[in-house]
């Protein structure tokens, strides 16, 4: 629980990537190397309170293999928000999904800059609307009724660095902050403003020092998040892409430069194996299964041959039996 980790031991957090972060990828990551926290990929509450529902909450499902789940949510209305953050802190949805545990807490998207999000001033669009967003946590704390704690992700602002933005998320109560270290218009194409910690940590000592503050962007494994940590005072850090270069990277010692090519390839397919098992639609996802090709099925000779082969299948019982071939 988030409640809980107000001690001093930093929090090592997989954060939450859209069509990414599902329960099979969970298990592989934690199968590796455990994180302390696991980010949901992304739902959307309007979405969960109309009849799309059943589909769109599988995103939230979770296994006894991993460490506890955080339910990322984002939307536009606070009265879904309300809704939801009741079902998930009253345990309801949890259940319903057949969760062996109850979520860990909720978190607020405000930083994800996809431009369909951003159309419609979901996500890190929120960041211009601030009235909006303090009634969406306003309306979440209501739903959550002090069950679970609430955290918020977001940017350091739209177009610039914004110090107003982030003193509003510390002044509305939450029990946890992250923030990627760029602007929206940004997006990845700048080193992460590490520096900017600093003035966070001053800004969170002062107006909300139980405010666990985690910084995201840029951090590839727990060694890098470690120093970060210890140069700039910070709760923990969020590692996002770095699993891409590391299914290994919340581990003290990576040994992922040594893993032989045999094992590399096993572990895919045991990420496949897993995919076919929770997928309603599993060959829907091949797409989606390509893109992690390239964790497993690189460093070796023959590698990038094989995944163009992969590219080309339609099928997960296609991509097993080229990586068998």
């Amino acid at each position: 629980m988030m409640h809980s980790i107000h001690s001093k031991k930093p929090l090592y957090i997989l954060a939450p990537m859209d069509d990414v972060t599902d329960m099979p990828f969970r298990q592989v990551i934690s199968s590796c190397a455990k994180p302390d926290l696991c980010f949901s990929e992304f739902v959307n509450v309007d979405g969960l309170m109309s009849p799309g529902r059943k589909r769109l909450q599988r995103k939230l499902e979770s296994s006894s293999s991993e460490p506890p789940l955080v339910a990322h949510i984002w939307g536009l209305k606070p009265q879904n928000f309300e809704a939801v953050a009741d079902s998930l802190s009253g345990g309801e949805l949890a259940k319903e999904l057949g969760n062996p545990k109850e979520f860990a807490g909720i978190d607020l998207n405000m930083g994800c800059p996809a431009k369909a999000v951003l159309k419609v001033g979901a996500g890190a669009g929120l960041i211009k609307t601030p009235n909006l967003a303090a009634e969406i946590i306003a309306a979440t704390k209501r739903g959550a009724k002090g069950r679970l704690p609430l955290s918020v992700k977001t940017r350091l602002g739209y177009d610039h660095i914004d110090p107003e933005w982030t003193r509003f998320l510390f002044a509305s109560g939450i029990d946890m902050l992250s923030v990627h270290l760029r602007t929206v218009k940004e997006m990845s194409l700048v080193p992460a403003h590490y520096k900017e910690l600093t003035r966070l940590v001053k800004e969170r000592d002062r107006i909300s020092p139980s405010t666990l503050l985690i910084a995201n962007g840029d951090i590839l494994n727990r060694a890098q998040g470690e120093e970060i940590i210890k140069e700039y005072g910070i709760d923990g850090v969020m590692i996002g892409r770095g699993v891409f270069h590391d299914p290994f990277a919340f581990s003290f010692n990576s040994p992922w430069q040594n893993v032989p090519t045999e094992e590399r390839i096993k572990l895919f397919l045991r990420h496949l194996t897993l995919y076919r098992e929770w997928a309603d639609n599993p060959d829907k996802g091949v797409k989606r299964l390509n893109k992690y090709a390239k964790i497993y099925i690189n460093g070796f000779d023959g590698a990038k041959e094989l995944r163009e082969k992969l590219a080309q299948t339609n099928t997960v019982q296609q991509m097993q039996e080229v990586i068998l071939a």
